[in-house]
């Protein structure tokens, strides 16, 4: 057994120091919790590294002494923040919350911070989030990022860089396989003996919103389906609301949404108008954000697994952090994340059949 092993347990002297007191140190926890400072600095640092039951004594003396780490002093010899910045678009977008929340959760088991920023779908504040934001972080993470490929590669450039839900030659990304959920929903449509549908698409920047709408247009035909686009723009309970005059001039019988919010927007437009869903007109969302089985009928969806975006999107990152070429190794090669239809009951048979 080790020196540091066999120390005694925390002894009841040790103290939170009163207000204009010097701060404690790692040479003032490594006394009470009989280690050396080096102990203390692994511990604190790089959670996991040392043994557990040490570990525990340390945070138990760091916690009596009221410690707390210093970030700007960790980083003058690591040159790391220990933080990351996360760039979304919408903040009140529901879609949203298991991405941060996986991400969260990914960059705690790693000792990381994360930063959260909103660009509100424009470009010009996503572009001066992150110029603000960079300086103190290690790395970016952009969520349904509104920048131009141009504008992404030079932010690469500057810091380690992924963007989720987009494809950027030359800058790593963490993208869902979209066509498994697709396939299921005309599958499903096309059983149910629907032959005409609409795609409601969501910003025109959106790179996500043309990878849908482009594998819908490729497939549709092979299901013996006719597909429109409705080009709404907004991806918002509002953008679904405005778009009901256009799907049903359209004369589809089954929309399938860019992403859920736009899918309720709708539902309720048509249910104001006495539209029956979904006897008179079926609907599709996707995300499966949170609340997207609150409606009557319940909405059908196609799930993407946001909260593994997350997650993924931070070990990239931090695989890039720590890369000495800018190259991530592929934590998740081979293990694509997978889209799914959920089906409830916004989606019914042809009318009339």
């Amino acid at each position: 057994m080790s020196a540091d092993e066999a120390a005694p347990s925390v002894p009841e002297q040790a103290r939170a120091p009163r207000r204009g007191h010097p701060a404690p140190t790692i040479y003032d926890i490594a006394k009470a919790a009989g280690v050396n400072p080096s102990t203390v600095s692994r511990a604190l640092n790089k959670p996991g590294r040392i043994n557990a039951k040490t570990e525990q004594r340390i945070q138990a003396a760091a916690k009596q002494l009221n410690y707390r780490l210093n970030p700007m002093a960790r980083a003058l010899p690591t040159g790391r923040m220990q933080t990351l910045g996360l760039l979304i678009a919408d903040i009140t977008n529901p879609m949203f919350f298991n991405v941060v929340r996986g991400a969260q959760r990914e960059a705690f088991k790693r000792g990381y911070t994360l930063i959260l920023a909103e660009s509100q779908e424009s470009e010009f504040r996503e572009a001066e989030a992150a110029e603000r934001v960079a300086p103190f972080v290690d790395g970016l993470i952009l969520v349904t990022t509104r920048l131009d490929d141009d504008q992404i590669r030079e932010l690469a450039e500057w810091k380690p860089l992924v963007v989720i839900n987009r494809q950027v030659d030359g800058v790593d990304g963490v993208v869902p396989d979209i066509v498994p959920g697709v396939e299921q929903a005309l599958t499903h449509l096309s059983e149910l003996g629907h032959r005409s549908l609409a795609f409601l698409s969501g910003p025109a920047n959106s790179w996500m919103s043309r990878a849908r709408w482009e594998t819908l247009l490729a497939r549709a035909p092979k299901h013996g389906m006719t597909i429109v686009e409705i080009a709404v723009g907004a991806p918002t309970l509002e953008g679904g609301t405005n778009a009901l005059t256009r799907v049903l001039a359209s004369g589809v019988t089954a929309v399938l949404a860019y992403n859920d919010l736009m899918a309720i927007g709708l539902m309720r437009a048509a249910q104001q108008r006495g539209i029956i869903i979904p006897d008179d007109l079926s609907i599709i969302g996707f995300d499966d954000i949170f609340g997207s089985d609150f409606t009557s009928p319940q909405l059908s969806t196609i799930r993407t697994p946001l909260d593994q975006i997350g997650e993924r999107a931070v070990r990239r990152s931090l695989e890039l952090i720590d890369s000495p070429t800018g190259v991530a190794a592929g934590d998740s090669a081979g293990r694509a994340l997978v889209t799914e239809l959920v089906s409830r009951g916004s989606v019914g048979p042809l009318p009339g059949s």
